[in-house]
C-alpha cells in the first residue's frame, strides 16, 4: 500500500492511540518523512518542581511519538509501527511550556525505519531540550 496522504494520516492518528489522545499531542505539521507534534503544558508533566522542570519521561515519550509517526507517513495506514529501540539525549531542562518534537526519517525499509528527533520549546527554538533516535519496526499489513 502506498504512503497515506497528510490529512487522512493525521486523522487516523489522532483516533488510533488513546494515550497520544490522554497527554493531549497535538499535529502541527505532517508529510512524507518529516512531522512536527506538539504538548501543550500542563502543571502535572512536571518533574521536578523545584526549577520546575518537565519530566524525562514526558519528553521522551513525545520524542517516540513524533519519530514513529514520521516512518508512519512513509508506509501504509494499514501497517503498524513499534519501537525498537530509542536513544534521547537530554540536553536542557524542558521548562513549563509548550513542547515540540519535529521528527525527520532516515530510512524507512521494508521492516525497519529510523527517524532523527529535536524537541525544543517556543520561547527558545534555538535551544534544543532533548534529541533522539528512533528505530521503529514495520509490520506490514500484507504479512497478516
Amino acid at each position: 500500500m502506498a504512503p497515506v496522504p497528510p490529512p487522512d494520516l493525521l486523522r487516523y492518528f489522532q483516533g488510533l492511540i488513546p494515550f497520544n489522545k490522554f497527554l493531549g499531542i497535538e499535529n502541527a505539521e505532517a508529510r512524507e518523512g518529516f512531522v512536527r507534534l506538539e504538548l501543550p503544558y500542563r502543571p502535572e508533566f512536571i518533574g521536578d518542581a523545584t526549577r520546575p522542570a518537565l519530566h524525562g519521561g514526558v519528553i521522551s515519550t513525545l520524542i517516540d511519538t513524533a519519530g514513529g509517526f514520521a516512518v508512519w507517513t512513509q508506509v501504509g495506514v494499514d501497517d503498524r509501527i513499534s519501537t525498537i529501540d530509542l536513544r534521547v539525549d537530554y540536553l536542557f531542562p524542558g521548562g513549563a511550556e509548550r513542547l515540540i518534537a519535529e521528527a525527520t526519517v532516515v530510512r524507512v525499509g521494508n521492516r525497519v525505519g529510523v527517524a532523527d528527533i529535536r524537541c525544543f520549546q517556543p520561547g527558545a527554538p534555538d535551544r534544543i531540550v532533548a534529541t533522539g533516535k528512533g528505530v521503529y519496526n514495520i509490520k506490514r499489513r500484507d504479512e497478516g
